[in-house]
Parts: C-alpha cells; sequence; structure tokens
C-alpha cells in the first residue's frame, strides 16, 4: 500500500561490461534500463535510457534514495545522463554501509540469501545478454527482482537493525547495523536542477 514516506530504491543494468568498453570505468558504460521502486505509491516502474527525463524530477524530490553500490556504479553511470550532480542525491547506499561495518565487500545476493533467505535472480551479465537479444521484459523482471531484493534487505535493517551474511567457512553470521529512518537528518535543501527553472 502506499507510503506518506518519500523514498525510492534503485536499480540500474547496462548495455555492455567493463569488458566490452575496455576498462574498470563505470562512466564508460551505458545504461539500457533503471529499476526503482516507489515507496510514496507502492509501485514499481522500469525506466529505458529514452525516458531517463522522466525519473530525474522524482529523483530530485526523494527524501532518500536506497541502492546498493550506487555510489561505485549506478550514479556514475547516470551521471552521463543527469544534468545536475548525482552525489547531491540523498543516498543510503547499503554497500558502503555494510562495509563500513564488516570491514570488507560482500555481494547483494550474499547478504540477501543470509538476511532474508532469498537472493537476486542472477548476475549482471544476464542483464546485458537480455538487453543485447532484445528481450526487454525479461530485462524489466530481471532489475526489479533487483530492486525488491534492495528494498527488503533495507527494510530489515531499518525494524530490526541488523544483516546477515555467510562467511568464507559457509557459516552464517549477523551483525548488529543500524540505519536512521528518513526525518531523522537536518532537512537538505529541495533540488530544482531539471524542472525548467
Amino acid at each position: 500500500m502506499p507510503s506518506p514516506r518519500n523514498e525510492i530504491v534503485l536499480d540500474i543494468e547496462t548495455r555492455d561490461t567493463f569488458q566490452d568498453v575496455g576498462a574498470y570505468n563505470p562512466t564508460l558504460l551505458h545504461v539500457s534500463l533503471v529499476g526503482v521502486y516507489f515507496y510514496a505509491t507502492d509501485t514499481f516502474e522500469a525506466f529505458l535510457q529514452e525516458d531517463l527525463p522522466k525519473l530525474w524530477p522524482r529523483l530530485e524530490r526523494a527524501e532518500r534514495i536506497i541502492g546498493y553500490n550506487l555510489l561505485g556504479f549506478d550514479y556514475p553511470c547516470l551521471q552521463m545522463s543527469y544534468a545536475g550532480d548525482m552525489s547531491k542525491l540523498p543516498t543510503v547506499d547499503l554497500l558502503y554501509v555494510i562495509e563500513k561495518r564488516l570491514g570488507h565487500r560482500i555481494k547483494l545476493d550474499d547478504v540477501a540469501t543470509a538476511t532474508l533467505g532469498m537472493g537476486k535472480s542472477g548476475d549482471g551479465l544476464a542483464a546485458v545478454k537480455f538487453w543485447k537479444e532484445g528481450q526487454i521484459e525479461k530485462l524489466k523482471e530481471y532489475c526489479l527482482q533487483d530492486v525488491r531484493v534492495t528494498r527488503d534487505v533495507y527494510e530489515h535493517v531499518l525494524q530490526h537493525h541488523n544483516f546477515s551474511y555467510f562467511d568464507r567457512q559457509g557459516q552464517k553470521q549477523t551483525l548488529d547495523l543500524s540505519i536512521d529512518p528518513v526525518g531523522a537528518e537536518s532537512p537538505r535543501p529541495s533540488m530544482n536542477l531539471t524542472l525548467g527553472i
């Protein structure tokens, strides 16, 4: 059901891989699809590259944008299409929050499987393959499943103040982790970068 929270969960897929572009540089990749969950309407939506101008104002009005590796991957990829500065959007990057607590990086699938009992639907190479084969509906399903998993991990941390993962010995570990709910931090100035000022 719709929520008064104006938060957005976001995940992107790309048309190419680092191998395709010859460097580990997200700014060289081309976005195929952006999957989004809007708390305000309780809806999942997918935006192709040409639809992104419709997404920007909604991101700018959001109280918070949640994702997994937004700062290291999604935002650098999207920045090439965005007139403003993605890094100024109010963001909770679960990868960075978990890395800070754990001391090293861990895949979303590993966190989700241990914390929720369900994981992602595949790896990013599947999404590139869907794009190249023109299977846009499969691409949407794949991306939105990642969005759903990210949202559910975020909700778990908000409600239970912990997350789980499997260590290198395959043992399930659970660590305390807190994320302040929206509104706990000081209000930010509203952004208006693409709304025709």
